[in-house]
């Protein structure tokens, strides 16, 4: 059977609330990972610290991306 393709829903609502989910969870992951940076060395260690660089510019990614979406609807109730 032919696998089903159905557009993304453009509900703008869901989408800050989808972002603000995602930032919550990279920061529970951070705050794990550095947790666990205690107990770790050599290779787990390196890995730990490039995962949390990573997921720190994905967070700053992130809140950049809600603050535009919080001015964005600022903007629109303005009006």
């Amino acid at each position: 059977m032919a696998e089903q393709h159905f557009p993304k829903s453009n509900n703008k609502s869901n989408s800050a609330a989808s972002v603000q989910s995602m930032i919550e969870n990279t920061e529970k992951n951070i705050r794990e990972a550095e947790i666990s940076m205690e107990f770790a060395s050599g290779e787990e260690l390196e890995n730990l610290q490039e995962k949390n660089q990573r997921r720190n510019k994905e967070l700053y990614v992130k809140k950049k991306e809600m603050q535009d979406k919080v001015e964005a609807e600022e903007r629109k109730n303005q009006f």
